[in-house]
């Protein structure tokens, strides 16, 4: 295996939706962080929710600590380009007002370029690139709503689950790398199994606006890679979201999240140590529209203020995501 400058940044596209805390998609260090429960506004109701997004995430920006970079020291990888995308299925129950259990299934698409070894007085060798398309990891997350009587305030307790494809899955099949494996933080899975906890609050401060934070932890527990000189454990993931909505007009609800995330580095044979942790910072900006009383639209486009990245890594100059949510 070669290792990876990881400028693919496999948990930045992904730490995906704190609220509820939803996947961290494979990504080093990149977004999206965005808060599913506060785009859609926390609810106690009881029922069913289905929910479908697509997410976008093109790393294409080479960046180490706080600023671009344009190289990388000889003797490294210096890769190209990594695009995600992600069609995921949400479900979620509500059988009272105390409890919600919500499930998060993700379809994970995903490009990834790479010139393989830098070395500064040799030309840029071909590109290696590969194209993948399969199942991601799932989440399972239980909520309880009980503590105030308002049950604005949700603690949640959770897994993310290896049902993901995992190193050595994905292999490249262009260029002068076809046929070997992508590195294991690019797999469509990490092959471990997370505990997550997770918490929220919510509440009215006006009689247009409403405020909410929450945040998530995610850390795993057990690996399938776990054989010397073979074995591979993600990072633990530390996200939390601050947002507020205007609802005014309560078809059309623009609204902003400000979402941070931090990452530690991967560990293991399989890892590339130095070059998967950081801190992300994005503002993001987005609308939801009411098109019935169950059934809602929206839309969030996330741009990065802040990041500190070890090493080098592939980060996006923007992340988009759509959804569709329906409540019955």
């Amino acid at each position: 295996m070669q290792r990876h400058v990881r400028g693919s940044g496999a948990w930045l596209a992904g730490a995906l939706f704190v609220a509820t805390p939803l996947p961290a998609f494979a990504c080093t260090t990149c977004g999206c962080t965005l808060s599913y429960d506060g785009a859609m506004g926390y609810s106690s109701s009881t029922g069913w929710r289905i929910n479908v997004e697509y997410d976008f995430i093109n790393q294409n920006q080479l960046r180490s600590g706080t600023s671009p970079a344009y190289s990388v020291p000889n003797g490294t990888e210096l890769e190209h380009q990594t695009i995600n995308r992600y069609l995921s299925l949400g479900v979620s129950y509500s059988p009272s007002a105390d409890w919600n259990a919500f499930v998060w299934v993700p379809w994970v698409m995903r490009s990834h370029t790479t010139y393989g070894t830098f070395e500064s007085d040799q030309p840029l060798p071909p590109l290696s690139g590969s194209n993948s398309s399969s199942l991601g990891d799932a989440k399972l997350i239980g909520t309880y709503r009980g503590i105030l009587s308002s049950h604005n305030l949700g603690i949640q307790l959770g897994v993310k689950l290896p049902t993901g494809a995992y190193y050595d899955s994905v292999l490249f099949s262009t260029g002068p790398q076809a046929g070997q494996p992508l590195d294991a933080s690019l797999q469509p899975g990490t092959g471990s199994t997370d505990a997550i906890l997770g918490a929220y609050y919510y509440q009215a401060v006006s009689k247009n606006w409403d405020l909410y934070v929450n945040a998530s932890y995610q850390a795993a527990v057990a690996e399938k890679l776990d054989q010397p000189g073979n074995d591979y454990r993600p990072g633990n993931l530390f996200t939390a979201s601050f947002g507020a909505r205007y609802q005014a007009n309560p078809t059309w609800i623009p609204q902003i999240q400000l979402n941070f995330s931090h990452k530690a580095a991967d560990q293991g044979a399989l890892a590339d140590t130095a070059d998967t942790a950081g801190s992300v910072v994005y503002i993001s900006p987005g609308l939801a529209i009411a098109l019935s009383h169950n059934f809602q639209l929206y839309g969030f486009v996330q741009f990065p203020i802040y990041s500190r990245l070890s090493g080098f890594q592939l980060f996006p100059h923007w992340t988009g995501t759509i959804g569709a949510s329906f409540a019955f």
